[in-house]
């Protein structure tokens, strides 16, 4: 499939009921950071999000490279549906939680953790089944992280090395974000929906490519070549379509989204 750029991509189209809504998180529903725990949750976030829910029966989920338990701290009370660690960890909507088993991560952990003592600004991140390192903070190690990383899954077929924004993160091989979004949708309340993807990063690809095939949306949040069809400039704009689709779904009538009106060509 081709990839489309930032001037050839269209605005999303509307939300109809029919939706089946998959939100990436950082760098999507809220700004990146130089850490992940420093990102900041605007107030309005959360009640907008239960709206969402609500008003397309359950059928909202996010879908993060973060863990589950770090996606519900940030969004409490809501705990919505949710795909963790790429899909590793996977939360349905009656609650039940699904979760691969951790790989031995350790002779990872320690090359990470040894890289972060030699070089400033590095910091590793230890998930339930994965090692990411982040070079947000010394963006010019970018080299040095990659050839470090891809060096210590050498020998272990079960592990591979994904290249997000800023982070080099070893993970269980075979599982990512188009993955947990299939899994989804042969799950109530999802099942026989219309697909709606939005994410920012190379890390959300996979999940476009599950989505438009399937006759969805896939939204591009930013810049740089992408599947996506559909383009968002950040976060912001990603919050103001969504309280647009807000108050059109809480209107009397919506369309499906096979009868919203799309944006012109």
């Amino acid at each position: 499939m081709p990839k489309s750029s930032s001037g050839n991509a269209q605005l999303p189209p509307p939300l109809g009921r029919d939706t089946a809504l998959f939100l990436d998180f950082d760098g999507t529903l809220v700004g990146l950071a130089p850490t992940p725990e420093a990102i900041e949750i605007p107030p309005a976030l959360v009640p907008l999000l239960s709206d969402l829910r609500d008003l397309l029966g359950g059928a909202l989920a996010v879908v993060s490279g973060r863990q589950i338990d770090s996606i519900d701290r940030f969004l409490a009370p809501l705990r919505l549906p949710a795909a963790g660690e790429h899909g590793v960890q996977r939360r349905n909507a009656e609650g039940h939680m699904q979760e691969q088993g951790a790989p031995d991560l350790l002779p990872i952990l320690d090359i990470a953790n040894e890289l972060a003592r030699v070089h400033e600004g590095l910091l590793v991140e230890r998930k339930h089944a994965a090692i990411a390192l982040h070079y947000r903070l010394a963006p010019q190690l970018e080299a040095v992280c990659r050839d470090a990383m891809s060096r210590a899954i050498q020998g272990h077929p079960a592990l591979e090395l994904m290249h997000g924004k800023f982070v080099f993160e070893v993970k269980p091989a075979g599982i990512n974000k188009g993955i947990a979004i299939d899994a989804f949708m042969t799950e109530a309340p999802f099942m026989g929906r219309t697909p709606v993807f939005a994410g920012d990063d190379t890390t959300d690809e996979s999940g476009f490519a599950v989505v438009q095939p399937r006759g969805g949306i896939a939204i591009k949040v930013g810049t740089g070549p992408s599947l996506a069809l559909h383009r968002l400039e950040s976060p912001r704009a990603v919050y103001e379509w969504l309280v647009q689709a807000r108050d059109l779904l809480a209107a009397p009538h919506t369309p499906t989204t096979e009868e919203s009106p799309r944006s012109p060509e």
